[in-house]
């Protein structure tokens, strides 16, 4: 039996959740899916600056998970970048926390 998907903590939904390459219409892209949780993990690390264990911390997470979260999330927006495909952000497992726990 699989064990169910712990929720993760975010601090909010992101403003923008759709980029696309210009110039391109929208019926012949193709695109990935980036998660909520991706996109928290990537702000928190490179945007933020924050290293993994205060991240883990504060989105109630393994450092190894969010490891692979941040791995994840790098490899779909390289993949985008490359390949000319639209990203989209929505989905995934995840808790909106108004605050950070200190």
């Amino acid at each position: 039996m699989v064990r169910p998907r712990k929720r993760l903590w975010v601090y909010s939904e992101p403003n923008v959740t759709y980029f696309k390459p210009r110039g391109i219409p929208m019926r012949m892209l193709k695109e990935v899916a980036l998660g909520v949780e991706e996109f928290e993990a990537l702000r928190l690390k490179d945007m933020e600056g924050l290293e993994q264990a205060e991240i883990g911390r504060r989105m109630g997470v393994s450092q190894p998970t969010l490891h692979r979260l941040l791995g994840s999330a790098r490899k779909k927006i390289a993949q985008a970048l490359v390949n000319g495909f639209a990203i989209r952000i929505e989905g995934g497992n995840y808790t909106i926390k108004r605050r950070y726990l200190r």
